[in-house]
């Protein structure tokens, strides 16, 4: 018996962002640095950055409930909840799970996705086989960040770059042609140290020597980082649109992860996207890695922008080094 097979889309979204702003201007007071400097550099204006007491999972659960609550599903209808993220509440369990808890959602399975940067489309891919072979009705996939907490405030190169928050989408069955129409991923782990966390997990446990060292914080290898990223997330871009048997010329919207407004600019000119067609919100938000993607479909969505129809391009590269791109029609 031929098994059906079902497209999977985007059925609502959600976000979630701390309250607390950190300006350069803030910034220059806690490091040598300007706000001419990280504005020409990066593209950041501010970013928001998490209390004491909020988890990545606190912020996850509350983009998760405004996506349930867009589409009108419980908690309880929830099959599948699939949480991007560098920062996880603890090594383990999966924060999830912890998701899952918060937002009361008995009946579903729960893990994390760890690709840093890529993690939101990696988890769009799998959640898009999942949907697609009938194996689920519904996911919550999430991605989320508490990214200044493994920011080291000493370090002008890394700590300006960073921001925290959440962003969900419920994704479910759609008409064949609409949604997800392809998706591409790919890793080089030959590239681990251009971007990692040294020390904290079972290469390098914790130490007195390791937390006098500051191997706890991000670290990353920026120029180069540079280079591989904007390659990365060509490849990825022209991938999928091969993949679907579209041109260039039909993306509608380019959404690229929000890390650096170099990067975005690079992507976009060898893409041959004009400006109009890049969304761009690096600015209030810095790099919110596996967030980034989703905030800014909720905020382009508010915007306007995705039309019934319109084909939009997401692309993103991080640490691993990872990459990976999803096109879909609207």
């Amino acid at each position: 018996m031929k098994r059906t097979v079902y497209g999977a889309g985007i059925l609502s979204l959600g976000m979630a962002v701390p309250d607390r702003v950190l300006t350069n201007h803030d910034l220059e007071k806690m490091v040598d640095t300007s706000d001419e400097w990280i504005l020409s550099r990066t593209g950041i204006r501010e970013r928001r950055i998490s209390d004491e007491w909020t988890a990545t999972s606190d912020l996850a659960a509350e983009a998760g409930r405004m996506a349930l609550k867009e589409c009108g599903l419980s908690s309880r209808d929830v099959q599948l909840i699939i949480l991007a993220t560098a920062t996880p509440d603890y090594p383990f369990p999966a924060a999830a799970c912890t998701v899952q808890e918060l937002l009361n959602a008995e009946n579903a399975a729960a893990f994390d996705v760890s690709a840093a940067c890529s993690g939101f489309l990696y988890g769009m891919t799998i959640a898009r086989g999942l949907i697609s072979s009938g194996e689920y009705e519904n996911i919550l996939l999430i991605g989320a960040e508490t990214l200044t907490k493994i920011c080291d405030f000493t370090d002008r190169s890394t700590c300006v770059l960073f921001g925290d928050g959440a962003g969900a989408v419920v994704l479910g069955k759609v008409p064949r042609g609409k949604g997800i129409l392809s998706t591409y991923l790919k890793s080089d782990g030959r590239l681990t140290k251009i971007l990692n966390m040294p020390a904290g997990g079972s290469r390098r446990p914790a130490t007195a020597e390791t937390v006098e060292n500051r191997l706890h914080y991000i670290k990353m290898m920026g120029n180069e980082l540079f280079k591989y990223a904007t390659r990365a997330m060509e490849e990825a871009a022209l991938e999928a649109i091969r993949r679907a048997g579209l041109e260039e010329s039909d993306v509608d919207l380019f959404i690229p992860h929000q890390a650096n407004i170099r990067i975005i600019e690079a992507a976009a000119k060898r893409l041959h996207f004009p400006e109009e067609k890049v969304f761009i919100n690096i600015d209030r938000y810095g790099n919110t890695s596996a967030a980034s993607i989703p905030i800014a479909l909720v905020e382009a969505q508010k915007q306007g922008l995705l039309k019934d129809g319109s084909i939009v391009l997401l692309v993103a590269a991080g640490g691993g080094v990872t990459w990976a791109s999803v096109l879909l029609r609207w």
